[in-house]
């Protein structure tokens, strides 16, 4: 396996995964209590996880990530009581917390005026993005350190998301102090963002929670179509962003020399370098788990590209292509 130049500079040293035993969530509350970052496991990806209520700790997660700060964070809870207590809650968000929580669905709603959240998690704004996660793993630990834990994936700002303890390791190195291994997430995709802060609902990020079936509960999305690198209301609305270091070519119908091949289902496409199916049968839940951990397995330099075939756009392949276009997008020449 080709291996990358280490003359500048050696890698970080490697953080051991904890088990996610009574002992390791202990040693994960002490963490959070005194300031340091955690990893766990969600349904979604793995969650780089900070005291929600500590300025210093929300700093320290977009310091671990090399973050934009006006990009907002996620902050993760152990009941819908918990969130209440953070946040306005209205007949929406009531019906969709009921529905869909715990699950992979984070919605976006205005701050209470006693809101102990530090305002650098929500980049300044007066409103917040919350959900409460449906992993055994992750609601322990929030049910046991009794606060709000501001947590995006667990990996470095624009890179691939993690969906195993393994990627966090060898994506912060020790800028994490402590990783709860829960195995791989079983989603593998982050969450669907519903924007509940003006009066109509607002999808701002496709996800887990598929768009039809958020609407079956409370009626028609706005489905905004234009990003830009301006301030955004959510997590992942960077133009570029979930970005491999391999160029990106999608809708690939063929291959051309040096190019490794991201595939869907049944196909013909040969003479790829390297080629790894997202689902050989052509299902979306199948894709959605393996999006991110085969993006991550391509991305080389043995190739010149990765040449990705065309997804379906219903049902999560929304959001499946979505993060596709995101990790496509044009790269930001380096200062």
């Amino acid at each position: 396996m080709p291996q990358h130049d280490t003359a500048a500079s050696s890698p970080p040293p490697l953080v051991a995964p904890t088990t996610p035993n009574a002992e390791g969530i202990a040693r994960a509350v002490t963490a959070l209590d005194t300031g340091q970052l955690v990893a766990f496991p969600t349904e979604t990806v793995y969650g780089l996880g900070g005291d929600a209520t500590s300025d210093a700790a929300v700093a320290a997660i977009f310091e671990a990530k090399g973050r934009p700060r006006f990009n907002p964070l996620i902050v993760h809870v152990a009941n819908r009581e918990a969130a209440e207590a953070l946040v306005d809650f209205h007949e929406h968000a009531r019906k969709l917390a009921g529905t869909f929580w715990p699950g992979a669905l984070t919605l976006v709603l205005p701050r209470r005026d006693d809101c102990p959240v530090s305002l650098l998690a929500s980049a300044g704004l007066e409103s917040l993005a919350l959900r409460v996660p449906a992993h055994t793993v992750a609601l322990d630990l929030l049910a046991a350190f009794a606060r709000p834990v501001a947590a995006p994936s667990a990996n470095l700002s624009g890179a691939v998301s993690p969906t195993t303890a393994a990627h966090v390791a060898g994506s912060l190195g020790d800028a994490v102090s402590l990783i709860l291994d829960g195995g791989p997430c079983t989603i593998g995709l982050e969450s669907t963002v519903i924007d509940l802060t003006g009066d109509t609902p607002v999808l701002l990020r496709p996800g887990g929670v598929t768009a039809e079936e958020v609407e079956a509960v409370i009626g028609a999305l706005d489905r905004p179509e234009n990003d830009s690198d301006a301030a955004p209301q959510s997590p992942g609305r960077l133009l570029q962003h979930y970005a491999p270091e391999c160029p990106l070519r999608l809708d690939a119908e063929d291959i051309t020399p040096g190019e490794a091949l991201l595939s869907f289902g049944p196909h013909a496409i040969s003479g790829a370098a390297t080629e790894l199916n997202l689902s050989p049968v052509g299902d979306l839940t199948e894709a959605a788990a393996n999006l991110f951990a085969m993006l991550r397995e391509l991305d080389s330099p043995a190739h010149r590209a990765i040449a990705v075939m065309t997804v379906p756009g219903t049902g999560l392949g929304l959001a499946i292509n979505d993060r596709l276009r995101r990790a496509a997008g044009p790269k930001k020449p380096t200062p």
